[in-house]
């Protein structure tokens, strides 16, 4: 008993000292946890780009419900996964952290954008687009990520070269047409009606896409007519034509690309061609095709459609969106649509749906140009008739494709034989109708700029310069490695 009470005081003196050092000690452990969090946050901040972290300023229309929402589903989601509710400040720092994730993915994907664009030589277009941004933090020059790549797009600007250094003159630039490509060669190729003219004046839609292949290996690149050559102002009021400033990568070639008779005639229907020109439902070009049983199906049957899609693969086959230039007659109508016959039921509705494409296809970045309306021999033919067949095409096919200065004779036939210049009633009549480009035929590329218009002429591609002169064309490809092997042989 005396040892018991001996001792007891001794006990009560160290029991003040084990709370003390158990209270401590748990003091030290949540201490510890917080400090844990904090740096485990602070990791995770790091992961940001030097160029945002330090500048945290509030989300831009983090008001709005949908933000809302998303907040406060970004900090559900944290809670659960930490299985405990976060402060209210460690809930800033979180959203904070991704508004910054979110304002750094969008600045990689303007650089992306900028990037194609400057891919297909737009540089002014790819480097106002970087300064149209605006973050949290300022304008485009805060952010060295965006000034960097403003400054690599400048570089490059500066490297290019006229004609990409492969000619001395404009005059140099190859210009190849086709007809409305085969798209079916058992019909076309048949041995009746039409079979020996396909064979003659015209591609299959394989032999397109090879040559097209070929030509983007080989460096060309797609620009368009108005590129070509430019107005200049002299001192003394007047204008001139001068060679335009194609500015190209080192070793890449200019060619221009056209397409002769977009109209798809009559006496072409069932034979293995296109019927029409439409957008599909995305607004893109798509042809119809009428098949045996009398159904319609859509595909890339014709060169529009073709182009388009290898451009929006190959971006940097087109100088600053350029694609090709649309030769149209009007007698039959226009892409398809038979806007020639006010008698027909849907001639109203042609027109509105013709217009529709060709302003769509203008936005992609085609050119139209007049065949005139009757396709016919311009040189033969009495100044009378030039000008009430041009008359009739300014009226029905001009307002459906809107204003051009382009024409491109029927036939390669040019109106007047002297390469010295034009001087006759006929040029005359067509300069003082909106002319100012006229386009001929000839195995060589030819042109010749004066200073109130411009003569160019056209290389054809077809059955005949494949199977008769393939001489012609070894500059631009090997025969073996495009012909067709439903093509017949020379059979003309």
């Amino acid at each position: 008993m005396s040892e018991y009470n001996q001792n007891r005081p001794k006990r009560r003196k160290s029991t003040p000292k084990r709370i003390i050092v158990i209270v401590l000690l748990e003091v030290l452990i949540i201490i510890a946890l917080f400090v844990t969090y904090r740096m485990f946050i602070m990791k995770k901040t790091d992961h940001i780009q030097p160029d945002t972290k330090d500048n945290i300023s509030q989300t831009e229309n983090s008001g709005t419900t949908e933000n809302n929402n998303k907040d406060q589903e970004l900090v559900k989601n944290s809670e659960d996964n930490d299985g405990e509710k976060l402060s209210q400040q460690e809930k800033e720092a979180l959203l904070e952290q991704e508004k910054l994730k979110k304002e750094m993915k969008d600045r990689e994907e303007l650089i992306l954008k900028a990037d194609r664009l400057a891919l297909g030589y737009d540089y002014d277009g790819a480097v106002e687009q970087i300064k149209s941004y605006q973050g949290s933090d300022g304008d485009y020059s805060v952010y060295p990520q965006l000034t960097e790549a403003i400054q690599r797009l400048e570089t490059e600007k500066g490297s290019l070269l006229l004609y990409g250094g492969s000619y001395e003159s404009v005059t140099q630039v190859n210009h190849i047409f086709f007809h409305s490509l085969i798209a079916d060669t058992t019909k076309a190729f048949d041995g009746e009606g039409e079979a020996k003219g396909y064979n003659m004046y015209m591609a299959t839609v394989s032999e397109f896409e090879k040559i097209l292949k070929i030509l983007y290996d080989d460096g060309y690149v797609l620009v368009n007519i108005s590129d070509l050559t430019k107005k200049v102002k002299l001192e003394d009021g007047t204008a001139k034509y001068t060679q335009g400033d194609i500015m190209l990568r080192e070793g890449k070639k200019p060619l221009v690309i056209s397409q002769d008779d977009v109209s798809y005639y009559k006496y072409m229907s069932g034979d293995g061609f296109a019927s029409r020109i439409v957008l599909d439902e995305n607004g893109k070009t798509t042809c119809e095709m009428y098949l045996d049983d009398g159904t319609v199906t859509t595909g890339a049957f014709d060169m529009v459609p073709i182009i388009d899609k290898f451009v929006e693969e190959h971006p940097d086959f087109s100088y600053q969106g350029a694609k090709g230039l649309i030769a149209l007659t009007g007698y039959e109508g226009i892409l398809g649509y038979r806007t020639n016959d006010e008698a027909s039921p849907t001639y109203e509705e042609d027109k509105k749906a013709v217009k529709k494409v060709a302003d769509a296809m203008k936005a992609e970045g085609w050119e139209f140009g007049s065949h005139s309306w009757g396709h016919k021999n311009m040189q033969d033919i009495s100044l009378n008739l030039l000008k009430s067949d041009t008359k009739r095409w300014l009226k029905e096919v001009e307002p459906l494709i809107g204003p051009t200065d382009i024409f491109i004779f029927p036939y390669g036939v040019d109106i007047e034989n002297t390469i010295e210049g034009y001087s006759g009633d006929k040029y005359h009549y067509l300069k003082d109708s909106g002319f100012n480009a006229f386009l001929g035929v000839y195995s060589k590329p030819w042109m010749q700029i004066k200073k109130d218009y411009i003569r160019m002429t056209r290389r054809p591609i077809d059955g005949q310069a494949m199977l008769q002169f393939p001489e012609r064309l070894t500059d631009l490809f090997a025969i073996e490695n495009v012909i067709d092997p439903n093509r017949p042989a020379k059979d003309w």
